[in-house]
């Protein structure tokens, strides 16, 4: 990759097929990702530290759904050097059976605040801070 720009659709990509490798793979051995209050059900802020860790920890929060559909909008990528700093827009869709037996959507709009860093050619998410803008929950149908 020439610029971080590709990122973020990898990182949708990757928690939407459950690919802890390939997510793993996105963020620099001493990555941080940063999830508010409103994710952590009342935990307070949580930093989660290090590739590996991000990678089970996001896709843990996640396991307990029926689907997940990231759909990436806007990005905004700062270069300077060998690192780098974005937002990045997504709606994320978290699909769940409810107690009737129907499909539940939590859509979720974030905000991601990134800081990239270029290592051996490639370019890594070195922190992830996770901004909810608001949740949408809602009825929908699966084909």
């Amino acid at each position: 990759m020439t610029d971080p720009s590709d990122l973020a659709g990898r990182y949708a990509v990757a928690v939407d097929h459950r690919d802890h490798t390939g997510l793993a793979a996105l963020f620099t051995a001493d990555a941080e990702f940063v999830q508010p209050p409103a994710v952590t059900r009342g935990a307070g802020e949580v930093v989660t530290i290090g590739a590996d860790a991000i990678a089970a920890a996001v896709l843990r929060g996640t396991a307990h759904l029926h689907a997940t559909h990231h759909a990436v909008h806007q990005t905004v990528i700062d270069v300077d050097g060998g690192t780098a700093t974005g937002w990045v827009y997504c709606l994320a869709h978290h699909l769940y059976r409810s107690r009737d037996g129907g499909v539940r959507d939590t859509a979720i709009a974030i905000r991601y605040r990134d800081a990239y860093r270029r290592l051996d050619g490639r370019w890594l998410i070195a922190r992830r801070t996770l901004n909810v803008d608001f949740v949408e929950d809602r009825s929908v149908t699966l084909p």
